[in-house]
């Protein structure tokens, strides 16, 4: 009900999950304002007041655009330390009590596995904001487009995106398969005596509790690599933030490139159009063309969010 009266109460510019499709909608509709002479500013300059700049060889990580990225990364090493204090904590229980061993009927009773929760539940949602990384390293991906061949599509099919990009697709299988792992690594086994059930016990398998340690951290070293990964190539870094994207857009067009515009003095610009661009000149200084540049991006966007609707 709440989420029904939330539709009902807000307009709903786009149902698209692309950033490019949002930004486009925001500008369309005047919600978002492109800041001028930030052309060539990636999205770690967000917050300088700096404008005019030469563009660079190599882009910031991830890891340095969004503060957000470092917190996932760190959990994912965090949930490593907390699956192998698990291993050896079952190790320490079992020394101290020999007659928990795994062939024993005894076993682990279930009173003391109620830590169980706090590895699946971070395992849960350790898998699930790893999609922030694939979702940041997706829209980069998709934003580097604009300087290749084909382009950049605005319009995208998200369930082809999630089979064709490796990193979508290698999270869509860990998800299941680490949980399937810790599935793997007890379970719960009862005895019946005298048609009375008696108390139930845990096993925990050693062997699988180290499997899963280690596939945890290949996952960990992983989305560790991405996020700390630079691109290359003078195109500014967006990964998908919507204030970037609208300053380093200036014609919404359903497919452009991204390069050198128009050469100025002092100042050059950088921009998108309909048909691919030149490269841009890492000697010059890019700082946009100013209000001309503005009415191009309000046209565009117009244009744009009509072939939306």
């Amino acid at each position: 009900m709440i989420a029904l009266s939330g539709i009902r109460a807000v307009k709903i510019l786009t149902w698209s999950s692309s950033p490019f499709d949002l930004t486009t909608a925001l500008v369309h509709h005047a919600q978002l304002t492109p800041a001028t002479f930030r052309c060539m500013r990636n999205v770690s300059d967000l917050d300088t007041d700096r404008g005019p700049t030469k563009p660079l060889d190599i882009q910031p990580s991830a890891w340095h655009a969004h503060p957000s990225i470092r917190k996932v990364v760190i959990s994912l090493w965090a949930l490593l330390a907390a699956c192998v204090g698990w291993s050896v904590l079952v190790i320490y229980i079992w020394h101290k009590h020999p007659s928990t061993c795994l062939s024993s009927s005894r076993a682990l009773p279930l009173s003391t596995w109620s830590f169980i929760p706090t590895i699946q539940g971070p395992l849960t949602l350790g898998l699930h904001c790893s999609e922030l990384v694939a979702n940041v390293i997706r829209d980069e991906t998709q934003w580097r487009c604009a300087t290749g061949r084909k382009g950049l599509r605005v319009a995208t099919n998200p369930v082809k995106m999630l089979f064709t990009h490796p990193i979508c697709f290698v999270l869509f299988v860990a998800k299941p398969f680490l949980h399937w792992m810790f599935g793997l690594s007890f379970t719960i086994f009862d005895i019946a005596t005298s048609g009375q059930l008696s108390r139930p016990y845990v096993f925990m398998f050693m062997a699988q509790m180290w499997n899963l340690c280690i596939m945890i951290l290949i996952f960990a070293c992983f989305f560790t690599f991405v996020a700390l990964r630079r691109p290359r190539g003078p195109q500014p870094a967006a990964y998908g933030h919507i204030q970037t994207l609208a300053n380093l857009v200036d014609e919404w067009l359903p497919v452009m490139w991204w390069g050198h515009k128009e050469d100025g003095i002092p100042y050059c610009h950088a921009g998108t159009s309909d048909h691919p661009l030149p490269d841009v000149k890492m000697d010059c200084v890019y700082a946009g063309s100013g209000v001309e540049s503005d009415n191009r991006l309000m046209k565009g966007a117009t244009s744009v969010g009509l072939a939306m609707h």
